[in-house]
Formats: structure tokens, C-alpha cells, sequence
């Protein structure tokens, strides 16, 4: 699609929960870093998988299985060219990016990490990157070392030399702050790594929904993200790692379906990805995300990214004219995430109150206690754009948070 022809209004048509009322008004939704809404074609896939094609997929011969199993094969194969891995076998379905990096921890982190080493992360890290390294660290005798920030919201790297030293096993950052917006430099991240051979994971999480990801050439070693928060369903998600790395790395969990031959004396393990998914996985859910990347496929990801930050520059304008309105994270270059306060309102109020108005934004840590702390704040009001906001939303926003401070003062 070309940058001319994305139609924002009619691609809000394939939202259909977005043409409700709240409160009495137009609802406007703001809170995509959370979670976004799923267009009818990702509904009407997985429909149609209940209405006509569902059955436990790998196990049956029947038409059915078949059916099933090809589909959600298919939806491997999607995942794979949409983020550019070498091989569908390297796309591992998990329930979401938590539970890919929690799995990345307890196999490869508790194979590869000793008494005495570091994992390195950065100081905005979503707690889904901390609390899995940090459970690590205590199971193993490692230790946890922060890449620190800036006022701004970006990282120092100028202190990315000293702190990958020979004790630094693994580096875990985020692509994206769902807290600030900041789009980290990560391919400099990963080759300064990579040169003294020190593995990366990417939390994708925010990234993916927003932009064009190629891992291969990044040349991460791992990368996860959600299907929720890319217009998909819950409950799935993917871990992306390499071949190299997933074929040392030991099951997660054991069960159905991981396994090639079972005796009470010993269990052989299938080759990959099988060996990572455990039980019946979750097939509707995978059919659903891969409907949901052969939409976003429809729309391309390159107009998606200039719609999504020729609004960020325009509400970023708006917002700042706003008497008493501070920005947390201002990194250049961020995505479309505006995280604000207003001078003498407490963040759950700004969001209670904007409700009222139909405005749908977020209020809180944002699962990122560490970055309010940084800033000596307690929360955040948090608005974050997707494909089909528009122009009328902001709008909306900045009309709401003036009306908003008119009742406090």
C-alpha cells in the first residue's frame, strides 16, 4: 500500500469496537501499548477454524487434524517471513513475550550462566524483562547488570564498552520502551556484543506492531513478542531463536507432542520447534496472529510506521502547548508512545477523568517501576497509538486533558 492510499477511515471500518460510544461519546483509543484491537479478519479466521477446521493439530490422521495442522503450520511460516528468520523451525509459539523470555531464562540462561557472571539490561526494561533474569540470577549466583539512561529516556551507551566484560553471558534489552517510547539502537547494541561473543535477546513486544523487523539482519539471537499487542489474539505469542542456540538448549516443559519416543526409563525429545511446545498448543490463537500479519501485510508496515509518527509529531505539538504538561521520554526518533504528567493531578486521575470524556488512555508504572523511579515519579498517564488512530483523536486528547484541568483548577 502506498503512503496515498493508507485510508485511515477505512481502515478504521475493520475495527467495528471502535465505532461505540463511552460516556456518551466517541470512543477514542489510546491505549495500544497495552493492548489493541483486533481487526474482523483476524476474527473471522479463527471463526472459520471453530465453524469448519478444528481438531488437535500433529496427532491425527483424520481430515480434520489435517486441516488444523496445516493452518496452523501456515501461521508458523507467516511468523517467519514477517520479522525475516532462515527457518520456520526457529519460530517457537509461547503464550506471549513473557513467557519466551521466561522460557529463554530457564534453558539456555540456566545451561549457560554460572556463579559469578552478569546478565546485562538496560535501566527501561518492561518487568517481564527484569523479573525472569532476576529469578535467574538467584537460582544461579549471577549477577544482574543495568545499562543506564539518560533524562531524555535514552540509553548512555557510551558505558556499553564497560560494562561487557568476560563476565557478561547475555544481554536483554528492549527494542521499544512501552513506557517511554524510546527505540533503542539495538543493532549497535548487538554487534558491540556479538564482538566478544555475547548473545542478545530483543523483547519485540512494542516494536513489532509499529515497524518492519528483520532478526537476520539485526542479527539477534533471540526475539520475542506478543500477539496481542499486533492486533491478534491473546494468549499467543513467539520466541524467535536461532537454530544454533535452540538445538543446545535443553525442553522447557515436558509433555505431548515434545517428545519422540517415551519409557519410564528415558524420554527422547522431538527436533525443532516441537521440542519447546509442550501439549496442545494454542491453535485457533496461532491462526489468528497469522491472520493478523497477513493484514498488517495488506496495510504495510512502512505506511503503518509514517502514519503512526506523523501523528506522534503532531500530538507531541499539541500536547506540549498544554500549561503544566511534563513529557516523560523524549528520545529522538521515538515511537508513538506519549507518556505525560500534569503539574498537581495524579496520574489515575487523568485517566479516570478522560474516560469520562471516552478517552482511552493508560495510568500507571506501566509494569516499569524502575523507570518511575528514575524519574522520582509514581506513575504516568500514557497514550499510545495505533494503525487507526487519526488526527480527530488527538484532538480528542489534548481537548480532554483541557477540560480535564479546568475541573481541577
Amino acid at each position: 500500500m502506498s503512503h496515498n492510499s493508507y485510508d485511515v477511515q477505512q481502515i478504521r471500518r475493520d475495527f467495528p469496537i471502535l465505532e461505540q460510544t463511552v460516556h456518551g461519546f466517541p470512543l477514542v483509543y489510546l491505549d495500544n501499548a497495552a493492548s489493541n484491537h483486533k481487526p474482523l479478519a483476524v476474527m473471522d479466521a479463527m471463526r472459520h477454524v471453530m465453524l469448519h477446521d478444528y481438531a488437535n493439530v500433529h496427532r491425527g490422521v483424520h481430515t480434520l487434524s489435517q486441516r488444523a495442522s496445516e493452518q496452523f503450520e501456515q501461521a508458523r511460516h507467516k511468523v517467519r517471513n514477517f520479522i525475516h528468520a532462515a527457518h520456520d523451525h526457529e519460530i517457537i509459539f509461547v503464550r506471549g513475550a513473557t513467557e519466551g523470555i521466561n522460557l529463554v531464562a530457564q534453558t539456555f540462561g540456566r545451561s549457560n550462566i554460572s556463579p559469578g557472571d552478569r546478565i546485562l539490561i538496560s535501566a527501561m526494561e518492561h518487568h517481564a524483562n527484569i523479573v525472569p533474569w532476576q529469578m535467574l540470577r538467584d537460582q544461579t549466583g549471577a549477577e544482574l547488570s543495568i545499562i543506564p539512561m539518560a533524562e531524555d529516556g535514552s540509553l548512555l551507551l557510551d558505558q556499553l564498552d564497560a560494562l561487557l566484560d568476560d563476565r557478561v553471558k547475555l544481554v536483554a534489552v528492549t527494542h521499544m520502551s512501552n513506557a517511554l517510547g524510546t527505540l533503542n539502537p539495538v543493532a549497535d547494541i548487538i554487534r558491540k556484543a556479538h564482538a566478544r561473543g555475547i548473545p542478545v535477546l530483543l523483547d519485540g513486544a512494542q516494536s513489532t506492531p509499529h515497524m518492519a523487523v528483520d532478526v537476520q539482519a539485526l542479527d539477534c539471537d533471540f526475539f520475542v513478542f506478543s500477539g496481542h499487542k499486533l492486533y491478534g489474539p491473546t494468549g499467543i505469542g513467539v520466541l524467535y531463536g536461532k537454530t544454533v542456540h535452540l538445538e543446545n538448549m535443553p525442553p522447557w516443559q515436558g509433555g505431548g507432542d515434545m517428545i519422540r519416543h517415551v519409557t519410564f526409563e528415558k524420554t527422547t525429545y522431538s527436533g525443532l520447534p516441537w521440542k519447546f511446545e509442550a501439549g496442545t498448543p494454542a491453535i485457533i490463537e496461532a491462526i489468528g496472529l497469522g491472520a493478523a500479519i497477513d493484514y498488517l501485510e495488506t496495510l504495510g508496515m512502512e505506511a503503518i510506521a509514517r502514519h503512526e509518527h506523523e501523528l506522534l509529531h503532531y500530538a507531541t505539538e499539541k500536547m506540549l502547548a498544554i500549561p503544566g504538561l511534563r513529557m516523560v521520554g523524549t528520545a529522538e526518533g521515538k515511537g508513538g508512545i506519549l507518556s505525560f504528567t500534569l503539574e498537581g493531578i495524579h496520574p489515575h486521575d487523568i485517566g479516570t477523568i478522560l474516560d469520562h470524556y471516552g478517552v482511552a488512555v493508560r495510568a500507571g508504572h506501566h509494569c516499569a517501576m524502575p523507570v518511575m523511579d528514575f524519574y522520582g515519579i509514581p506513575a504516568t498517564a500514557r497514550a499510545s497509538l495505533g494503525l487507526y488512530n487519526t488526527h480527530q483523536d488527538i484532538d480528542r486528547l489534548v481537548d480532554s486533558i483541557q477540560q480535564l484541568i479546568k475541573v481541577f483548577h
